[in-house]
């Protein structure tokens, strides 16, 4: 992907407000919905939830492509395995 190109995801969920691991679970139902190589955007507060989906995300073996803080949140870009 070059610098600058727009990724635009497959899919979104926002998680902000969600408590973990409810905010995993649901990102990780939502990954099971999807096809493989398919993006999806999950939006998530700072603190717990950031530091545990993407870890558990990369456990189930999906691919973090992006992490970007976004006014107080963070915007999560996850490409299924």
């Amino acid at each position: 992907m070059a610098d600058g190109e727009k990724l635009i995801p497959d899919d979104q969920i926002d998680l902000r407000g969600v408590l973990c691991p409810i905010n995993f679970v649901k990102t990780k139902l939502k990954l099971e919905m999807m096809d493989s190589g398919q993006v999806l955007e999950v939006l998530l507060d700072d603190g717990e939830p950031i530091r545990s989906v993407p870890r558990s995300v990369k456990e189930e073996g999906h691919k973090i492509i992006k992490v970007e803080n976004i006014e107080g949140a963070y915007r999560l870009l996850i490409k299924k395995a």
